[in-house]
């Protein structure tokens, strides 16, 4: 934060020639009091200065007295957000009802969340129609939420998906009509785009930016490699880069977030909003003796998740959670409040998105920030050891 003082025509302003002497004629102490203000400017300059200093320290993660809750910088922007967040994914429109949603976007408010996430396609756009009737029934102030939602698949029509400059100025305008509002804090772009070139796509976000339509855009899924590519167009145009990026982060999924991430955080200033702490519910411990009938894993459209649990790498997974569950229970919180915690150990994550289908599992998660503290260094050693799956960063081969 800089501070600037203007000197003003009121004795601060240097005379021109030949007015000395008529200022020093009708006002005597014309001088003595300038310089007397500008020894008070400067003062309050300097203690500015070093309150500001101070204050910015005390920025980077700060706590909601009554919640609990802690915020973030979005990447190093100045957007702030909670450390955790409520997602939108299978849930709103999907797997719970209206009433239930509502349930949840309460106590997630409640608890100091600020940060609520949807996209276009979530359950067709029910998701975000019923993100807005939510918001609009509560009456909650807009200042005070960060919504954010996603672009790419917008519809069947050839034109109403990707990130062309046409789906992304329409798919947004659509999205506000859905939930009802003027703006959205961030939009992301929801995977990479091949068939659109980088610049067409970085002019776009710009101008939804420009026309209020968004207040920052973010990346989802995209490589390292793109994000640079995004960041360098924006440079080389003087268009706005992406702030952050949302990507799958937990126990077993780590590379992409410990090892490419961290260095576009200090290069370039991008964070990351991670998704799937709980990877998809298997973090959970519900799948160790097979797969439950009201599980996720159970129903059709999830034969995936059924045949990555029943796999021989998702046996050896449910290993390593019975032993993780060892080190929950030395800190006295659940397996699922572990994983959440550890993700948030990591210094650019910005905030670890929540899928919750249920108030109690919601309440439970939302525990996780008490577990922050306790994620001591000898912890995270304990779970690297059992995991085995540490990625090996640049700073790891200078050793």
């Amino acid at each position: 934060m800089q501070v600037s003082f203007a000197c003003t025509d009121h004795g601060l302003k240097a005379p021109r020639n030949g007015e000395h002497s008529k200022q020093n004629a009708t006002s005597p102490n014309t001088a003595s009091k300038a310089r007397a203000r500008f020894r008070t400017v400067a003062l309050i300059a300097r203690s500015l200065g070093s309150f500001t200093h101070r204050y910015h320290h005390n920025l980077k993660e700060s706590t909601a007295k009554l919640t609990g809750m802690k915020y973030r910088n979005l990447g190093k922007s100045g957007l702030r957000v909670s450390c955790l967040g409520l997602g939108t994914w299978v849930t709103f429109g999907g797997q719970i009802s209206d009433e239930v949603a509502e349930q949840l976007m309460t106590i997630a408010y409640e608890s100091g969340v600020n940060l609520f996430d949807t996209a276009e396609v979530y359950s067709g756009g029910k998701a975000e129609i019923i993100l807005g009737n939510i918001i609009k029934k509560k009456l909650w102030r807009r200042s005070s939420l960060v919504i954010t939602t996603k672009l790419y698949w917008g519809g069947k029509a050839e034109t109403e998906r990707g990130l062309n400059r046409k789906h992304i100025i329409e798919g947004l305008k659509g999205s506000l009509q859905r939930m009802q509002l003027e703006y959205v804090d961030v939009v992301f772009a929801n995977r990479p785009d091949s068939n659109t070139p980088m610049e067409e796509i970085v002019r776009a976000m710009t101008h939804v930016i420009n026309q209020g339509m968004s207040m920052y855009w973010g990346t989802s899924r995209w490589s390292a490699m793109e994000i640079m590519e995004a960041y360098s167009v924006a440079r080389q145009f003087n268009l706005i880069p992406p702030v952050c990026e949302q990507a799958e982060y937990h126990f077993f999924q780590r590379d992409k977030v410990e090892t490419q991430l961290p260095e576009l955080y200090h290069k370039i200033g991008v964070g990351v909003v991670s998704w799937s702490p709980l990877a998809c519910g298997i973090i959970t411990g519900k799948y160790e003796n097979g797969v439950p009938e009201s599980s996720r894993a159970s129903m059709k459209p999830y034969q995936w998740l059924r045949e990555k649990v029943m796999s021989e790498d998702g046996r050896k997974q449910q290993a390593k959670l019975k032993e993780l569950a060892h080190i929950a229970e030395k800190l006295s919180c659940t397996l699922p409040q572990l994983a959440i915690a550890w993700c948030l150990r990591n210094e650019g994550v910005s905030s670890v998105l929540l899928g919750s289908s249920n108030p109690t599992q919601l309440t439970e998660n939302l525990g996780a920030i008490l577990v922050i503290p306790k994620m001591t260094a000898g912890i995270a050693s304990e779970v690297d050891h059992i995991l085995g799956n540490r990625p090996h960063s640049k700073k790891d081969y200078h050793h």
